[in-house]
């Protein structure tokens, strides 16, 4: 079990507090650090996307409620309040009502299992990794059930497309994560940690596996529904995609599971390839859990603007191409990477041997990958070229009459 949770648990227990009291209060303390700490993340997300992507559209943002807009997201939390959340007539009012709730519970459970610095973990499960992917599937659920129980035709056809813009980038963003695993050998995030603690806190997984880690972050976005893998709420397509009919507190859960989402994507990404809380000083004493804390917070935010960035900076794409470049480039390149590192483990070679191995594997990985793209690129260029000619759009002139 955590650390805190050991101590919390000596602690009542030698107070003479009986232990199934003393087990529930402190199963109390960690489900409501969790419930008041996210909420308190989500605000500091939502200014913070709309304070970048304004400065990246050449604008000011929110800057009328307190000081520099920061009590922004808090009139806006009051407004949603004070809405009417109304039921659609024909609705299934199980899912529709469920769908929203399933969604926050969903993100608020993967809180559990990634860790702040060392010790400061809800539960450190020897299957954390595991937990994450199959617990982070829970969103899917909600965002199809919000659009079959909507009885919209835009939140239905939003809801179809989160079964197959999800469920197919889950495979490639669990084969990334699987490379960590197979070279690290465990699923749990603080060990993961433990063993980025070299070269003074700075041998990261990235360094060694820079393929796995950008395809995890591409993967990251689409699950987290970022731009440009946000086509399951297209406004120009789908109005609002699958939380069109929802209203109130109801459609603010939706954003906050979003919001949420991304920053557990991006809190993990910290953890597995980033060294979590390892860093310069983590051992000193007095200070070090403070920088641990620090750098592990530090990461993330990290990780997280980086998303800001390339939401604000890339277009939407096209159906078809999110599906083409899932199963044709990441799905691929993954599997090859995952075979690759299987049969380099498999191999009695020392470790920095194997080491070396792996990062040539990602490295031709990510060459190929980057190949790959820029030539889809080029011939999607070179397809809509002939597509858009004067002839094709007008057609051949002939004359009416001699």
């Amino acid at each position: 079990m955590a650390e805190w949770y050991q101590v919390l648990m000596t602690a009542l227990v030698g107070a003479g507090v009986p232990e199934w009291i003393a087990t529930a209060i402190a199963l109390l303390v960690g489900v409501t650090a969790i419930g008041l700490v996210a909420p308190l993340i989500a605000l500091i997300l939502v200014w913070l996307l709309r304070k970048v992507i304004s400065r990246i559209q050449d604008r000011i943002g929110p800057n009328r409620v307190g000081p520099f807009g920061l009590l922004q997201t808090i009139a806006d939390i009051v407004k949603l309040l004070s809405k009417e959340s109304i039921n659609p007539s024909r609705a299934d009012f199980m899912a529709y009502n469920l769908a929203p709730i399933l969604s926050v519970f969903g993100v608020l459970l993967l809180f559990a299992v990634v860790p702040v610095t060392r010790g400061l973990i809800g539960v450190d499960i020897n299957v954390g990794v595991l937990y994450i992917v199959a617990l982070g599937s829970i969103g899917i659920m909600a965002a199809l059930m919000a659009g079959w129980g909507s009885n919209n035709k835009y939140a239905l056809l939003s809801g179809f497309r989160v079964v197959a813009q999800l469920l197919s980038y889950e495979i490639p963003l669990v084969l990334s994560m699987l490379a960590v695993v197979l070279y690290a050998g465990t699923m749990r995030f603080g060990e993961l940690a433990e063993q980025q603690g070299n070269f003074l806190g700075l041998g990261w997984y990235v360094f060694l596996m820079p393929g796995a880690a950008l395809i995890f972050f591409v993967c990251a976005l689409a699950e987290s529904e970022q731009t440009p893998f946000d086509l399951l709420e297209a406004e120009s397509e789908l109005i609002a995609g699958f939380h069109i009919e929802y209203s109130g507190m109801r459609f603010a859960m939706f954003f906050l599971a979003q919001f949420l989402g991304g920053f557990v994507f991006a809190w993990v990404g910290a953890a597995m390839f980033l060294g979590g809380w390892q860093g310069p000083g983590v051992e000193l004493p007095g200070i070090g859990g403070f920088l641990a804390a620090g750098y592990m917070m530090l990461k993330t935010f990290a990780i997280y603007l980086l998303m800001i960035w390339v939401r604000g900076t890339f277009p939407r794409l096209r159906v078809d191409q999110m599906m083409s470049f899932c199963w044709k480039i990441l799905v691929p390149l993954t599997v090859g990477l995952i075979s690759w590192q299987m049969v380099v483990q498999v191999l009695d070679l020392p470790t920095p041997v194997i080491a070396a191995l792996v990062l040539v594997g990602n490295l031709l990985v990510m060459g190929i990958g980057l190949y790959a793209v820029g030539r889809a690129i080029r011939q999607e260029g070179f397809r809509t070229k002939r597509a858009f000619t004067p002839d094709a759009l007008i057609g051949t002139v002939q004359p009416v009459a001699e």
